[in-house]
């Protein structure tokens, strides 16, 4: 009987273990090559060799998934649909209390990126150190020789120690302001406008939390994060090995409060969509444009239309991806949060449209494949 029990189990479970993913469905379980529910949060996608990958935050059951107990998890697919579990690419430290990414930090929006000269696979994110909340607000990097890992950790810091933003006014490089400036008030936010809290972060290197990473058309590779307390959006050049920074930056729209950037380029114009600051909540996306990515960046709206706009349809964006074979097709990723219960969080990906005159929008779909594009 126990025999017969097992059997009708496999029989049961089999199926739904063969079945392929057809669709993108927004917002509900994915299950991978193993019929478990992917578990890549704020990642980003890499086109590598005719394969995809991509990686994202491993979490786990409660709010302690909101914690790097694991590390970074790697899938990788053909068809963007179906995803086949390559495991941890990256291990958080479980030895060295000592370490920047030793087990119970913060480790979030993992981005990878390939680098033609070197043949290496570099991964960016940010990092916060352990028992420090949100207040080290550091990117780390890590390296290695395959797409998929392991990686090898090399450091964290805070970008850019001593170096001006190139679009910073000269005359404002002296300027001072009182000790006793009462936050959200007028004049605080104008003095975070002029600089302040760049300035004081000048010597230790900036601020960086929510990031995503861009490798233009010339083979530059730009590191774009949150700063300046979430403020004001930094776009900052990468070495040529991608291990580091230039000192070559640019402040974007300074107190516009922008986080979870992701960008992309289309017609000659570069777009990005962010998000505002509010928690683990969902908000309003904000469509951003430039004619080059250290050109001046303009907010344009909100690119997503219709039932639940205004929470970018109770999502948060990551990354946009450009989907191979496919002329100006650009998906649109995104995370649900579940900060309750971490691993719970579901995926919203979309497809990028455009209007008559060239703006991008979102426009929410139940259900979706990439013959979209072609229509």
């Amino acid at each position: 009987m126990r025999n017969l029990i097992a059997v009708l189990f496999i029989l049961t479970i089999l199926p739904s273990l063969a079945q392929t993913n057809a669709t993108f469905q927004p917002g509900k379980i994915w299950p991978d090559n193993n019929g478990v529910h992917i578990n890549a949060h704020g990642g980003g996608v890499l086109f590598h060799d005719g394969q995809y990958y991509w990686f994202g935050e491993h979490k786990i059951e409660g709010k302690a998934g909101n914690r790097a107990m694991v590390g970074v998890h790697c899938y990788s697919s053909a068809d963007l649909l179906n995803w086949i579990d390559e495991g941890i690419a990256l291990e958080v430290d479980k030895d060295d209390p000592d370490s920047d990414i030793t087990q119970g930090c913060i480790l979030e929006r993992p981005k990878v990126i390939y680098n033609e000269k070197t043949g290496k696979f570099v991964m960016w994110f940010h990092l916060e150190l352990k028992g420090m909340g949100y207040a080290a607000a550091r990117t780390g990097v890590a390296v290695s020789d395959r797409v998929t890992g392991p990686y090898t950790f090399i450091r964290s810091l805070n970008p850019n120690a001593s170096e001006w933003p190139v679009n910073f006014p000269e005359e404002l490089k002296e300027k001072t302001w009182p000790d006793d400036l009462k936050s959200w008030s007028d004049e605080w936010i104008q003095a975070v406008k002029e600089g302040m809290i760049m300035k004081r972060d000048f010597e230790k290197g900036q601020m960086a939390r929510d990031m995503t990473l861009y490798v233009d058309e010339d083979g530059t590779a730009y590191h774009i994060h949150a700063s300046e307390e979430n403020l004001t959006l930094h776009i900052s050049e990468l070495t040529d090995d991608y291990l580091g920074f230039t000192g070559k930056y640019i402040r974007v729209l300074p107190t516009g409060h922008n986080e979870a950037p992701s960008i992309f380029k289309y017609n000659e114009r570069y777009f990005m969509i962010t998000s505002g600051c509010t928690g683990w909540a969902p908000n309003a996306a904000r469509l951003l444009v430039a004619e080059s990515m250290m050109g001046e960046w303009k907010y344009l709206k909100n690119p997503c239309v219709g039932d639940d706009s205004e929470l970018t349809f109770h999502s948060q964006s990551t990354y946009i991806l450009p989907v191979q074979g496919k002329v100006d097709a650009f998906l649109f990723m995104a995370d649900r949060w579940k900060p309750e219960n971490a691993i719970d969080g579901r995926y919203v990906w979309l497809p990028v449209q455009f209007e008559e005159e060239g703006l991008p929008y979102l426009e929410w779909m139940d259900k979706w494949n990439l013959d979209f594009f072609d229509e």
